[in-house]
């Protein structure tokens, strides 16, 4: 049985809708963040890098980035493309948030990881929030015509909703970005995201 290491309102968001989409019966693992359960020798030993989320596999090996989890869940679930030119398309999309939008926010959220200057933080995060905020309007623009990510729903889409909720968090004028708005009106129809999100008391 596949299991969920996870924290409520982190990027293990994505992993966690999509394996409520599933249908499948999975153990939950929630990491408590503010008690600093993800730097214990325990947890250290499934994640050195002390993150969440991570996918623990019918075998029970550790399975950590979001990238390969939101790909992994996708194909497992048929919630993924089958053709070549679409799925490096998924992945690219993938790779959009995980490598440009998580980063801009994480900024935000942990500027210790980005400077020892304590002087440095408030411009860390004023420059991480506009970034942020920028790179949401270009999710923005790749939703303008289309209901979802891609051609149909996929993981993609799962691995996005964390960003709305996260711009929800930071109180930016999410309503603004149309295309992502009603992408969000979308997720929130669905019940496996209802449910998430009532678990994890997210803002939406």
């Amino acid at each position: 049985m596949l299991g969920l290491y996870y924290a409520p309102g982190a990027c293990s968001l994505g992993a966690h809708i999509m394996l409520e989409e599933s249908g499948e019966p999975y153990d939950p693992l929630p990491v408590n963040l503010p008690k600093g359960e993800h730097r214990t020798p325990e947890y250290l030993k499934i994640n050195p890098l002390g993150r969440v989320p991570v996918l623990r596999l019918d075998n029970g090996e550790p399975l950590t980035e979001n990238t390969a989890i939101m790909s992994y869940l996708g194909k497992r679930f048929g919630m993924w493309p089958t053709d070549p030119i679409s799925e490096a398309k998924a992945i690219s999309a993938l790779a959009f948030f995980a490598t440009n939008v998580h980063p801009a926010h994480a900024h935000v959220g942990r500027p210790e990881r980005y400077t020892d200057d304590p002087a440095a933080i408030p411009s860390l995060k004023e420059k991480g929030l506009k970034t942020f905020h920028d790179l949401l309007k270009q999710a923005d623009d790749r939703l303008a015509g289309r209901e979802w990510f891609m051609d149909s729903y996929t993981a993609v889409d799962a691995y996005a909703f964390i960003f709305w909720t996260w711009g929800m968090r930071r109180e930016l004028p999410m309503r603004e970005l149309k295309n992502f708005a009603a992408h969000r009106d979308r997720m929130v129809q669905r019940r496996a995201v209802q449910h998430v999100v009532e678990d994890e008391k997210l803002p939406t």
